[in-house]
């Protein structure tokens, strides 16, 4: 029995995990506090993780029908993310497994989401093509296996992430926070033609597998300028639809270019933009179109979770792979390198992966 903590960024989260089977999966989202600021504040997320742990971690064990003594290992996330949201998230996951008595291990955040879809569609093929997909993140990765090998970065953005695109875009536009869920609802009623929005790093030469979106924002940013500018009317619906469509034809075409060059049968698309309904939609489009196999988790499970958490812990305890050491820290920029994840403090330094 494996208790996941996550807490990241805007999302305490606490999950159960037993042999690849999900127990339990509590969420508590401190989303509508940052709303009022459009976006995420840290102080006030740190501040949510510290009132959210408790119930959360609670109503996990009791959805699971568990005790404290009945978990046999405690994993969380030590990075990347927020730092005092971070910190608030290991200290009560130390304290847990000291109460108990069990090993605790760490995290990295991206390797939990890719986890992620192994508590809906069961192992994850060897090898397969992941595409990360977040606020914060945007990633190609080929995985083998993922808690005993390296991961293998084929590409990264440059810059600004997908999510964070329909964050800047949508508040542009005056949508609400969360942009990307505003920007879909607002899509369904729009043209996806209706602006030509340029497709990032999809011309010859450029790097087949690395994502830039801070053009694009750019682009979309220029176009509601334009239209403020002459006393029009903005078409939002076309705006967002069009944005929407640049960036799932970006992500989808450059996810089966990688899955062809590598040789690869399938595609697993998770984050919180795996959500979004285009980039969905066009994944399996193209991906029945080139016979690979397309796996995106649920949508309660592609946004933050500690379920995700749990589910790296399940596959690292059964893999026979070591505890984390008691001074284990947190790693708020550690790059997605393995699926554990035990940075330790330095004197006269931050957190720093060991």
């Amino acid at each position: 029995m494996v208790l996941g903590i996550e807490s990241s960024c805007d999302e305490t989260g606490a999950g159960i995990v037993r042999d690849g089977k999900l127990l339990a999966h509590v969420v508590a989202s401190s989303m509508d506090e940052h709303a009022l600021f459009g976006g995420v504040v840290p102080e006030i997320a740190a501040r949510a993780h510290l009132q959210a742990f408790n119930p959360v971690v609670r109503e996990a064990l009791d959805q699971a029908g568990l005790r404290l003594g009945q978990i046999d290992a405690v994993a969380v996330t030590t990075g990347p993310g927020l730092s005092g949201a971070l910190q608030v998230g290991l200290a009560g996951a130390k304290t847990l497994a000291y109460a108990a008595g069990v090993p605790l291990y760490g995290v990295h955040h991206l390797a939990g989401h890719v986890a992620a879809d192994t508590l809906e569609h069961g192992p994850l093929p060897t090898p397969c093509v992941v595409l990360i997909v977040s606020g914060g993140h945007t990633s190609l990765l080929l995985v083998r296996d993922l808690v005993r090998e390296p991961i293998v970065h084929l590409g990264d953005t440059l810059d600004d992430a997908a999510g964070e695109c329909f964050d800047k875009v949508a508040r542009i536009m005056g949508l609400s926070y969360p942009g990307g869920p505003a920007i879909d609802r607002a899509a369904r009623e729009g043209n996806p033609r209706a602006v030509d929005f340029p497709r990032p790093l999809t011309r010859p030469g450029d790097d087949p597998y690395a994502f830039s979106f801070s053009g694009l924002k750019t682009a979309a940013a220029r176009w509601v300028g334009k239209h403020r500018a002459q006393g029009l009317d903005l078409p939002v619906a076309d705006g967002a639809a069009a944005l929407q469509e640049a960036v799932a034809d970006v992500l989808t075409r450059k996810a089966l270019a990688a899955c062809t060059a590598y040789d690869v049968t399938t595609l697993i698309v998770v984050g919180g933009v795996a959500a979004n309904s285009r980039v969905r939609a066009l994944a399996e489009r193209r991906c029945t179109a080139a016979g690979v196999e397309l796996r995106v988790p649920p949508m309660t499970l592609c946004t933050d979770n500690g379920a995700m958490i749990a589910a790296v812990g399940d596959l690292l305890v059964r893999s026979g792979a070591e505890p984390a050491p008691l001074d284990v820290s947190i790693d708020p920029s550690a790059p997605l390198e393995y699926a554990s994840l035990t940075p330790r403090p330095q004197a006269g330094a931050g957190a720093r992966a060991a």
